[in-house]
């Protein structure tokens, strides 16, 4: 129901071959460029605010680009990208612009490193400027660096200090940018190395090709990522045609990768290279955590081991939950075991009462979960009616009996996409009461609960403008909200737009359980407790927020929950039911990365980020510096 900003996407091509090899057995010398708009349009679902590309052609002439990077904002940039990169040939003869070794020759796109990339800001820095891939240029191809990623870093300010004490002059105090300078700094000492040692003995081009054989990239990845701490994947391309793609030493952010004689492709998911390529799912590799793909001047690819992974492993959950495509195949059964799992916590809140309840969904990413749930409710129906009709007096009964069916139906269905052009609240709520519509005569009125499942319930807000107010047209007695995720309590800083404490439902709940229960004194002493360790080094900070939960049981902030998003005016009674942590660990057993429901975050800098989090809320107000309301004014 809520759109989550998250994970960027990343694609990467790097062609083993000549042009000429996917001419004449493809029929277009531009097989590496059809490839990387079909991975990153599979994407796209990663990133929606803009996109970038950059392609590296190392048997360009001197004189000309060698090195094109193209960006584009806005959720239409991936097409008006590529329709950029066609323009090429407008005016260029057709049998000439088909000519594969006169294409790479003249032509920057005509080369053998692609890379693209799609954004989603969760940082509020929006436009062209900040969209990937960013480039750190050099008359010297091998000191040319283009990156992206799919990162966020919890500690910017310590590497910009870090960068400052080596006498550094940084222009930006981003993530991105330092990551580009730390690699682009260590990159020129590596290269500036290899030239002292090879240039007496080699010159110009040979001396060239000397330099991007022996460049070591890996070096230069251990060398730079030593103070990262948070969850990425980055990948470069120097402009020597070298390549790496680098996972996190936490794995929280995920890669996968394929090689083979033709191609080495990397992207941020799986089934998108199944696709693209045409592959089955154990053809694809996956990054482990502080490992690093390279491919050097050579064409020689391998895997290395940079960073030691952590002692614990924690992959994003919420990868599993929510952001990948569905049609990964194991995504895809555990999605379906998140709906199994809720089952019995179902059937306590309707008190059993299967027929007189009719179970739906909103929206398609839950999709999985809902069929998973009607699995794990049939299954229940099943053994009921084993026992049933095991004690049957008649046929007539067993055949009452055996007719017994989970009710399911299309309830809700997506209308109207809300536009910002209202900007009076009053307004925007009318019209964000009409962004879904229902099915009329889905549900017996005055009779029928109705159980809705989502793939997660973060903030409430549109639960509480429009989808419980549509649904209670319906005339259900009972609307049961259930996500399958459990309560989203602390910030993420690893990528993904939940920054703020005051943004979730569960921390207001718990909040207002505090104040009605006259435990305020509970919020002032996590505070005291939060600045206090404003002066610790990262590694020392504690999660003291863990504390404004600790009074309450889950249903109890539940409970709460559903009265924080019961509109006025609504008949149903309203209950929210979220999926355990132990139901989550169960279903995604081989990605425990829970912070954001339980606050056990995986780096130091985590434990930062929401000791910061929570001092800017209750000192009211972000730390972009818009005024919050008080604790007071907000419930």
């Amino acid at each position: 129901m809520e759109l989550l900003k998250h994970e960027c996407g990343v694609a990467m091509i790097r062609l083993r071959k000549p042009l000429s090899y996917y001419h004449q057995k493809y029929g277009t010398w531009q097989y590496g460029i059809n490839k990387l708009y079909l991975l990153m349009e599979k994407q796209h679902n990663r990133g929606q605010e803009g996109a970038g590309v950059g392609f590296i052609n190392t048997n360009a002439m001197p004189g000309g680009e060698y090195i094109l990077r193209e960006r584009a904002t806005g959720s239409d940039a991936i097409k008006d990208l590529f329709e950029k990169i066609a323009a090429t040939s407008k005016n260029i003869p057709p049998d000439l612009f088909r000519d594969p070794v006169w294409a790479e020759e003249n032509l920057s796109i005509a080369g053998g490193s692609l890379m693209g990339h799609l954004r989603y800001s969760t940082t509020g820095k929006n436009g062209a400027m900040y969209l990937h891939p960013f480039l750190r240029r050099s008359n010297w191809r091998s000191r040319n660096l283009l990156l992206c990623g799919n990162f966020n870093l919890t500690n910017v300010q310590e590497m910009f200090e870090y960068m400052v004490a080596e006498g550094q002059h940084p222009r930006l105090n981003a993530d991105t940018y330092l990551m580009l300078e730390t690699l682009g700094n260590k990159l020129d000492r590596h290269i500036q190395q290899l030239y002292d040692t090879l240039s007496g003995n080699a010159a110009g081009e040979e001396l060239n090709t000397l330099i991007a054989e022996r460049t070591d990239l890996a070096g230069v990845l251990k060398n730079s990522s030593i103070k990262w701490d948070g969850g990425y994947v980055v990948c470069g391309f120097t402009g020597e045609g070298a390549g790496f793609a680098m996972r996190d030493p936490w794995g929280i952010r995920s890669a996968f990768y394929y090689a083979d004689e033709e191609v080495l492709v990397v992207a941020s998911e799986r089934p998108v290279i199944q696709t693209t390529f045409n592959l089955e799912t154990e053809n694809i590799s996956e990054l482990a955590p502080g490992e690093a793909l390279v491919i050097n001047g050579k064409n020689e690819v391998r895997t290395t081991q940079i960073r030691l992974p952590a002692e614990k492993i924690t992959p994003c959950s919420f990868e599993r939950i929510y952001f990948s495509r569905g049609s990964d195949s194991d995504i895809y059964q555990e999605r379906k075991q998140l709906g199994r799992q809720l089952v019995p916590a179902i059937l306590k809140s309707i008190n059993g009462d299967l027929e007189n309840t009719v179970f739906s969904f909103i929206p398609n990413t839950a999709e999985a979960a809902f069929f998973g749930l009607m699995d794990g409710f049939e299954g229940y129906l099943r053994e009921k009616q084993k026992i049933l009709v095991a004690s049957a007096s008649s046929h007539l009964e067993i055949d009452s009996i055996l007719s017994m069916r989970v009710r399911q139906e299309k309830v809700a269905i997506k209308d109207i996409k809300l536009r910002t052009f209202i900007s009076e609240d009053a307004g925007r709520d009318d019209l964000a009461a009409h962004v879904y519509d229902v099915t009329y005569g889905s549900i017996i009125k005055g009779k029928d609960k109705l159980v809705i499942i989502d793939d997660s319930i973060v903030r409430g807000t549109t639960l509480k403008q429009s989808i419980i107010k549509i649904l209670d047209r319906l005339g259900p007695t009972k609307i049961v909200l259930v996500s399958s995720s459990p309560q989203v309590r602390y910030p993420d800083c690893y990528g993904i737009d939940m920054s703020s404490m005051r943004e979730f439902v569960a921390f207001r709940a718990a909040i207002a359980l505090l104040q009605e229960s006259g435990q305020n004194s509970i919020i002032d002493e996590v505070y005291e407790k939060c600045v206090q360790q404003e002066a610790f080094p990262k590694e020392q900070i504690s999660n003291f927020v863990s504390e404004i939960y600790e009074p309450f049981t889950t249903d109890e902030i539940s409970r709460k929950i559903a009265q924080l998003l019961t509109p006025e005016g609504v008949n149903a009674e309203i209950e929210i039911v979220y999926q355990s942590i132990e139901g989550l660990s169960a279903a995604c057993p081989n990605h425990n990365g829970d912070w954001y429901f339980t606050g056990i975050y995986p780096t130091p800098g985590g434990r930062m980020f929401v000791n910061h989090a929570f001092i800017d809320y209750y000192r009211g107000k972000k730390r972009n510096n818009i005024e919050y309301p008080t604790l007071t004014d907000a419930y």
